[in-house]
């Protein structure tokens, strides 16, 4: 491989620890927030363990969580205020081809669709990270509740709280909340 072309990749991996989670700095005002390397860290923790606990793919879940926001390093991390979900979605796929273009092409392939079927919610792994990206943004707002004891929280809770339907993600979350 070009080892000019694969820095590149680096280059895109490391500038996501450079870009702030948009919807902690506009609703909550924070100076500081997590950034979108942050936020693909622990839903990859989060998919280890509920992979394994359930059977699934954990590798392919773990990819995914680390593919799902990469065009961001390109893109920004765009609220659905800024973006309508379609233009997003363009936007998102021209970003990430361009990054995995920099890749040997076996895996370029590979990550595309792994991205893709994220995107698409086509299978029982895609559903479940789905999940975890909703639980990981509720379990940090708690955490941000509770460093700022900011009211803003509702609002992420009240969108992320609905789509979470595994069991035991709901038992943790609920565990949490209920410490609060």
């Amino acid at each position: 491989e070009n080892t000019n072309l694969l820095s590149n990749f680096f280059h895109h991996v490391l500038n996501l620890k450079t870009i702030p989670r948009q919807g902690w700095k506009d609703k909550l005002n924070l100076t500081n927030p997590e950034s979108v390397a942050d936020h693909s860290y622990s839903m990859a923790v989060i998919a280890m363990f509920l992979g394994d606990l359930l059977k699934m793919d954990t590798a392919k879940m773990i990819k995914m969580t680390l593919l799902h926001d990469l065009a961001e390093s390109i893109t920004g991390d765009l609220t659905p205020e800024q973006s309508s979900k379609i233009n997003k979605n363009k936007l998102e796929e021209t970003s990430i081809k361009e990054i995995l273009q920099e890749l040997p092409n076996s895996l370029s392939k590979e990550y595309f669709e792994i991205w893709k079927e994220y995107l698409n919610k086509s299978s029982n792994e895609s559903l479940i990270v789905h999940e975890i990206d909703k639980f990981e943004m509720a379990i940090q707002a708690i955490k941000y509740s509770n460093e700022t004891n900011e009211k803003m929280i509702q609002e992420f809770l009240n969108s992320s709280i609905p789509h979470i339907t595994n069991p035991k993600l709901k038992e943790i979350l609920n565990n949490m909340l209920d410490k609060q």
